[in-house]
């Protein structure tokens, strides 16, 4: 289905950016011929601060997608998220390990995290549009060639810090109404945004050409059905097992 998908929306003449989790090579190649443009997988926060973040997958086990999206021709989106606990030499970290892949991402997404109730991270301070700011530069610094993505958190940022943030290297967003768990602003918003900055959409395809679509019956690689592996840590993390706590205790009491 999501193949399908894939094909219908290139014959649209749009960019197809798929985020489907970990991939194989052959899953990856599967969906180049299908006429994918970009897949987005982050690496979320540096290697050193994952293990603190997520218990579920290994650092690597992310690298290794990344290079069977490489393996397929398709081009990579991979960035991460500031404000959930880390320190500034995570931040540099992150940033050290995307520009230290060969080649470097087309696009890098800059998340600011957005604290939601009844998870772990909700009572997280909110960062400021200046470390956001920081952020989008350096990342500019580092990776002159990326389209930077201004991504989640933008519904907390003044229409002078999103310009802030285009002035220090961002050239591209994130748009539509909500992304994944969190809300994003209003297209209509963006665009009135755009015309007060003189800022001009950038058509599809100007730096990549279109893929072509090979259709399902032509396909001259393996079936799909393999799943991808990978190392489960399953290690504990404390501010995760608090607010399991935390969530059983509010059942239990309610039930009561």
């Amino acid at each position: 289905q999501v193949l399908e998908m894939v094909r219908t929306i290139n014959k649209l003449d749009m960019e197809v950016c798929c985020t489907l989790g970990m991939i194989t090579e052959n899953q990856a190649k599967r969906l180049a011929e299908a006429g994918l443009y970009a897949y987005n997988h982050n690496l979320d926060t540096s290697e050193d601060y994952y293990k603190d973040v997520i218990s579920t997958r290994a650092f690597q086990d992310r690298l290794d997608t990344i290079d069977n999206v490489r393996k397929s021709n398709v081009t990579v989106c991979s960035g991460g998220i500031i404000g959930m606990g880390e320190a500034l030499e995570d931040r540099a970290g992150m940033l050290v390990a995307l520009s230290s892949l060969n080649p470097q991402p087309e696009s890098v997404p800059i998340n600011a995290l957005v604290p939601v109730k009844g998870t772990p991270m909700a009572e997280m301070e909110p960062i400021s549009i200046w470390e956001m700011i920081r952020m989008v530069a350096t990342t500019r610094i580092v990776m002159p060639e990326t389209q930077v993505r201004l991504s989640a958190g933008r519904t907390e940022m003044s229409r002078e810090g999103q310009a802030m943030c285009f002035f220090a290297g961002a050239n591209s967003i994130f748009a539509g109404d909500k992304l994944l768990t969190t809300p994003n602003p209003d297209v209509g918003e963006d665009m009135a945004m755009f015309k007060l900055l003189g800022l001009t959409p950038q058509k599809p395809f100007v730096k990549v050409s279109q893929p072509k679509t090979v259709e399902a019956s032509e396909s001259q690689l393996k079936p799909l059905g393999e799943k991808p592996k990978w190392s489960r840590p399953q290690h504990a993390i404390e501010r995760n097992e608090t607010a399991k706590l935390k969530s059983k205790t509010s059942v239990n009491t309610n039930d009561v």
